[in-house]
């Protein structure tokens, strides 16, 4: 019974996230990047401090709030601007497979400044994700497409920086504690859009009004607890290669809701960049990892993942 709980909060997140970016074009047409990056991230805030109780969210020690702004800054509102200002003029199914390469630039990034070992496969497998998604960014033939583009893979970066600068907040905290934490701390420096967004938000249509809170509450709030719940029932390997159907759930879900169909061009650039992201991800052979190390498979005990 675990396990099919696990394969639905999995499922739900690849759904929640993949709806996340036709619903930022519905909003879009009523808020403006700015007005629906504040609404989202204050939507979701609140939605998570109503439920940060039950979830037994604690405080952060004051010595880690520095770093708590830093990814809030750059994995919630940067992320939030930057894709909002993007898709205004990229299709969502599109913005969906640039922003699907933030693993391999998170691998390059944990790399440059956390030491992490750089293998042939993250080089050549970042090399190829960002060469789809540049690809995806100069196919548009327009400039106002390519500098979107470019924004969107831009917020890509923004998220990639988050996910690696967190590394030191999930030694003390569990990884639902350090997405409320970011959640609100990104809310508190959007703050001066507030004002135009509360002005913004009385004569949008119901619509976007509804996508805007839909976004807050599912895909931030909702889809953050659900992922949390899968992840520390999976490995990491098995839980994110669930990611990989993000953009195919997007194209699919834009292509009902919007109408969106992608050019052949753009799939090809999603295509690449996808198996850029899955070759980063690639792991060694056990038996091939040992005998490289000098060890004969036989040598070493078996022992159980916890």
């Amino acid at each position: 019974m675990k396990l099919d709980r696990t394969s639905l909060a999995l499922a739900a997140t690849v759904l929640l996230w993949a709806s996340a970016f036709p619903a930022i074009r519905v909003a879009l047409d009523g808020y403006g990047a700015g007005g629906l990056s504040f609404v989202r991230l204050a939507v979701a805030s609140l939605a998570l401090a109503v439920v940060a109780p039950l979830l037994k969210v604690r405080r952060p020690r004051g010595r880690d709030l520095p770093r708590i702004a830093l990814v809030g800054a750059s994995g919630m509102s940067a992320y939030q601007l930057l894709l909002n200002w993007g898709e205004i003029h990229v299709p969502a199914g599109t913005a969906s497979l640039i922003v699907a390469v933030v693993p391999a630039i998170s691998a390059l990034l944990a790399a440059a400044f956390l030491g992490e070992r750089l293998t042939l496969s993250v080089v050549a497998g970042s090399a190829v994700a960002l060469g789809g998604a540049a690809l995806i960014a100069v196919a548009g033939g327009d400039t106002r497409y390519t500098v979107a583009a470019w924004a969107v893979l831009a917020a890509a970066v923004a998220q990639a920086g988050y996910h690696f600068a967190i590394k030191p907040l999930l030694r003390r905290y569990t990884g639902l504690e350090v997405a409320c934490y970011a959640m609100w701390a990104g809310t508190v420096l959007l703050l001066p859009l507030a004002p135009g967004a509360v002005r913004t938000a009385l004569n949008a249509p119901a619509d976007a009004t509804l996508a805007a809170v839909y976004l807050g509450v599912l895909p931030s709030a909702a889809g953050f607890v659900v992922w949390g719940y899968a992840v520390a029932r999976l490995t990491v390997t098995a839980a994110t290669a669930a990611l990989y159907l993000v953009p195919v759930v997007a194209l699919a879900v834009a292509g009902v809701w919007l109408g969106e169909r992608p050019r052949p061009v753009e799939l090809l650039g999603g295509l690449i960049g996808i198996a850029g992201v899955a070759l980063v991800n690639r792991r060694p052979r056990p038996e091939r990892a040992r005998t490289a190390a000098g060890t004969s498979p036989r040598a070493e005990p078996t022992r159980r993942r916890s």
